[in-house]
């Protein structure tokens, strides 16, 4: 199946974006996309091949459907979910790394769902060039969040319509809490204008057809929280995702998601809710559903190391007694090939493919950093040059095998509660 590339796929980008800002001139990071010179920022295919990847059309989204009460939203949340399967293993949005391809490696080694990564509305929804790089889809990828930074309700709901027919929720990042989040006041720094997030959530949620998700950082205080994930549910969310560190605790290694206020909010609220933090290997997912109630989990940063984290692999790192018999035969060498395959069939920019390889790749760098030296200095990458240089390291020894419990096997898709209380 070929990527779908949105800018093609929308009628006239030019007019469209006349239409949708008239008066607004580019912004400084969406001009720079238009005048990058950095090889790195190119896509890893040929103009040609972008094109055949861009031919299939889709048809216009349908129009929003009407208002409902508060409990059909409930009970149309609940409906929603159940048909996309209930998913319960998570890719977790994460900027320039959830791309199409890395999405749909983990979705090889049981990922039931994943986010792209954030995507900025004001420029997506002005700049061509950053629409057709930095967002693809294609049939297989579903269920799909399609997530966005925003600060002005009408910018994020021309941003959202464009997306709607490609994805399962429109995801508004409240999240964020990088210093580029608070310098352009979106993510985790709207937790302190809260009435603009409940604008954000209503416009979206009255004027699309696909449901709107949100994921959230905690306050330090547990009420806050609560009054929180209430709030935006009353505005329309149908779907909660909530990372269990507040905004000021960035350091996932130093700082322990709080499963407690993960399970206050599963508690309060009446929509699906996702756990996100403390997801290093299939054990911990178990625990954290166990402990919080959520409906399922999201991963980031394990992923990045171990896309193969939701079909029961471990890294070295997280090995247990009993595991040294658990050798599964496969290592993240393995997994940079399967990921340089895909990124053939959906091309990305390179930056995203050398910031993969080197996650993945870390611990075989730190055995052997002169194949990571040469990797930094290489200004132009290739498939054919990746490929290699993955093969010099396994002929250069020192194999970092990933792990598996003989026997063990992924949690089942439909292993779901059927009740929404």
């Amino acid at each position: 199946m070929r990527p779908r590339r949105l800018a093609p796929l929308l009628p006239d980008p030019r007019r469209l974006l006349r239409y949708l800002n008239p008066s607004a001139a580019m912004s400084p990071a969406a001009a720079h996309l238009a005048t990058a010179a950095d090889a790195d920022e190119d896509l890893c295919a040929s103009a040609a091949a972008d094109a055949a990847a861009a031919e299939e059309l889709v048809p216009a989204p349908p129009l929003p459907p009407p208002p409902v009460s508060a409990e059909e939203r409930v009970e149309r949340a609940w409906a929603h979910w159940r048909r996309l399967g209930a998913p319960r293993l998570t890719v977790a949005p994460m900027v320039d790394n959830s791309e199409l391809p890395f999405r749909m490696l983990c979705r090889r080694y049981g990922a039931d769902a994943a986010y792209t990564p954030m995507l900025h509305s004001r420029i997506f929804s002005e700049n061509e060039k950053y629409r057709s790089m930095e967002f693809t889809t294609c049939k297989e990828d579903r269920p799909l969040f399609v997530q966005f930074c925003a600060n002005d309700p009408d910018i994020l709901l021309q941003a959202a319509k464009m997306v709607e027919p490609y994805c399962d929720y429109v995801d508004i990042n409240f999240g964020c809490p990088q210093r580029i989040a608070r310098r352009g006041n979106y993510g985790a720094f709207l937790m302190d204008n809260l009435p603009l997030v409940k604008s954000l959530v209503q416009n979206l949620s009255a004027n699309l057809h696909v449901p709107v998700s949100c994921k959230i950082r905690v306050f330090p205080q547990l009420e806050d929280t609560l009054a929180y994930a209430k709030m935006l549910e009353e505005a329309g969310a149908s779907l909660v995702a909530v990372h269990g560190r507040t905004r000021d605790q960035k350091d996932g290694k130093k700082f322990r998601a709080d499963w407690d206020a993960i399970k206050a909010v599963k508690d309060a609220l009446r929509i699906p809710v996702l756990a996100n933090g403390n997801i290093r290997h299939m054990e911990d997912v178990k625990d954290c559903l166990e402990h919080t109630g959520a409906d399922g989990v999201l991963s980031a940063e394990t992923l990045l190391e171990n896309p193969a984290l939701f079909a029961g692999f471990r890294t070295k790192e997280w090995k247990e007694d009993g595991d040294e018999n658990g050798d599964s035969g496969l290592d993240q060498a393995d997994l940079v090939i399967e990921y340089l395959k895909l990124c053939e069939q959906y091309p990305v920019p390179w930056r995203m493919i050398r910031s993969h390889v080197h996650k993945m790749l870390g611990d075989w760098f730190r055995v052997h950093p002169e194949v990571r030296e040469e990797l930094n200095k290489q200004p132009i990458l290739t498939f054919e040059w990746l490929h290699d240089m993955v093969m010099r390291l396994k002929q250069l020894g020192g194999r970092v095998p990933l792990y598996r419990k003989e026997g063990s096997i992924p949690m089942a898709r439909n292993e779901v509660a059927t009740e929404n209380a």
